[in-house]
Formats: C-alpha cells, structure tokens, sequence
C-alpha cells in the first residue's frame, strides 16, 4: 500500500525538488528574496506553459500538502522555549496589540471589501505572525487551496521587501537609539513578517551604527517570541471551522479530520529542544533539522507555484495586496505606538 503511494506520488515530489534545489541555492545569495519565493514564482511560470500535468499531477498536490507539514514540524526544533519566554517577554505586550491589530484589520476588510475568508485569514495572520511560516502552518487547517497560498505569499513578500530595505530609515528619522539595537530590534521583530527579512533590516541596523549584532539578536528572539503565536490562532481557526461546517451529531467525527495534528508536532519538537537545552545538549544539534525545514518550505512552494494559476493570481490580487498593506501599515503604527508608551524609545 505504502509502496503504491510512493510509486504514484515519486514523478510529481521530483518535478518540485527540481524546481526547489536551485531556488534554494540562489535563496543564499538572494536572502532578501529568499529561495520558497524563488521557487514560487518559478513553479508558476512554468505552470503557465505546462497544463495538463498528467501523472505527475498528484505527487504535486501531495509535496504541496504534506511536505508543507512536515516543514512546520521541523521549524519547532528552532524555538527553545525557556529562552524565548525569558528574553522574549518584555515584547509580549506589543506582539499582543500588533497581532490583534492586524487580525482585526484583516476581519474588517474581508466584511467591508467583500475579500473572500480563507484569503483574507492567510493575509491577515501571514502579516500579523511571522509571514510564510504561519501562512504554511495556517494554509492546511484552514483547507486553503495552492492559489489561496501563493496569493498570501505574494503579498507577504511584497511588503517584506519594502520593510527591510524601508526600515533602517525611518528608524533614524523617528529617532531610534543609535548606540543600542533594542528599540530597533524590538521594531524589526514586530513589524516585519518574515525571518530573513528580519534578520535584514536589523543587520542593516547594526551596520549603519556599529552595534556588532546587537539588533539582529534582539529582532531574532522577538521574532521567534512572536512565532509562538502560530498554535493558539491554528488552533482557534480550527475550531471555528469544525463549528462552521459540522452538522449536528457529526462534531467528533469533524473535529478529528479537520484538527491540524501537526501543530502538535511542532510543538513537541520545542519541547524537545528545549529539554535538551536544559540538560546541557547544544543547540548547534538542531540545526541539520532547522535547515531542512527551510528546504522543505522550498519545496512546497514549489508545487505550490506549479499549482497556481499566475494570469487569474495577478487579475484577483489587488483587494489582497489592499488588505495587506492596510495590516502592515497597523502594525508599523501600534509597534511604535507600544514601544514609546512602554518607554523602549
């Protein structure tokens, strides 16, 4: 049975590794843009002349599904849950209000705009967590289809670019310390989505002021603070769902094919790190398994893009990319806002 899946779903799983393996080595050298972006724009380019996929059709569906999943699970061996929550929760407070903000944002637009729900979910909490990870753990409990994701992608990255080349500037006009990376790093882990363009905008910081990785440290617990965010809001969709859509009598039943088990393993995967952490394990041991989970990222989105139709993606975007940046303008503000009333500048 195990070797009939295999043998249906191999030719597809290789098309994507294909397209994934040079867009990850070209994500090194382009850590701006990033190789699942890469490798998104590049499955939807050559899905524009390759339509009828044939066999290959469902090793495609099955890398965009389940090799999304396995990713999240590996991305919890990067989170030790004792340092997060011992440096990281000074920032709760406006990890709070931001991620409300934005989710509330999101909500209205999707009501007032008419934006269609699984959308306007994927927008609203790509840009209110950590962009692409939360997309990638939010997209399957939610049902989302490869166009839902690729659109969230899409505008995610889009205003990741603006910040982290953005940032470094406002940040001197505000008046941001310069001889400390805090309030930057505070605001870098906040506001902007994804990792690397976290890591850019605080390292552009600690470039233009000397502050050797100061910021960068400071913006990266913040950021992994705010990853922590992903299980409850996960969680809480997939109750809405189950209650959404269960008849009467069938709430076990639906609750137990829609509930995002992988969630769970992700976070057991924390639990595994930080327990070995504690008993003096060195965290450098995780890191094969951090960087698969970026890989496997790549490779989904890989099938992701093959499985998206770029001509209907580009005529359906604007009230997306509206209600993006309508979160990402939300969070700028409550950030800064949070920050000065909680004396960090």
């Amino acid at each position: 049975m195990q070797m009939n899946a295999i043998r249906k779903n191999i030719s597809g799983f290789l098309i994507c590794l294909l397209i994934a393996y040079p867009a990850h080595i070209l994500g090194r050298y382009f850590p701006l843009i990033g190789g699942a972006v890469i490798a998104l724009l590049s499955g939807m380019v050559i899905a524009l002349f390759w339509r009828d996929k044939g066999k290959m059709d469902q090793g495609i569906k099955f890398t965009a599904k389940k090799v999304l999943q396995w990713a999240v699970i590996l991305l919890g061996f990067g989170l030790n849950l004792n340092v997060i929550l011992k440096t990281g929760g000074q920032s709760l407070p406006i990890l709070i209000c931001t991620i409300t903000v934005a989710l509330l944002i999101a909500w209205l637009l999707h009501k007032i705009m008419r934006i269609p729900g699984t959308i306007s979910i994927l927008v609203g909490v790509g840009s209110a967590i950590c962009g692409g990870s939360a997309i990638a753990a939010t997209a399957p409990a939610i049902d989302a289809d490869d166009e839902e994701v690729a659109q969230a992608i899409s505008v995610i990255f889009f205003f990741n670019i603006l910040a982290a080349l953005a940032f470094p500037t406002l940040g001197k006009l505000i008046g941001f310390d310069r001889t400390s990376g805090e309030a930057f790093g505070f605001f870098a882990g906040t506001a902007v989505n994804d990792t690397s363009s976290v890591t850019a905008a605080a390292s552009a910081w600690d470039s233009m002021w000397g502050l050797g990785t100061e910021t960068l440290d400071k913006a990266v617990m913040v950021k992994l603070t705010r990853t922590l965010a992903i299980l409850p809001i996960t969680l809480a969709l997939v109750l809405m769902r189950a209650r959404k859509e269960s008849g009467a009598g069938e709430n076990t039943v639906r609750f137990s094919k829609t509930f995002p088990f992988f969630i769970l393993y992700f976070v057991l995967a924390s639990v595994i790190t930080t327990a070995a952490s504690s008993f003096g394990v060195p965290s450098d041991i995780f890191n094969p398994l951090r960087e698969l989970s970026k890989f496997l990222i790549v490779l989904a989105m890989a099938a992701i893009g093959l499985n998206t139709d770029l001509v209907k993606l580009m005529r359906t975007g604007v009230k997306p990319l509206f209600m993006g940046a309508c979160c990402w303008v939300g969070i700028v503000a409550v950030s800064l806002a949070m920050q000065k009333f909680l004396g960090i500048w």
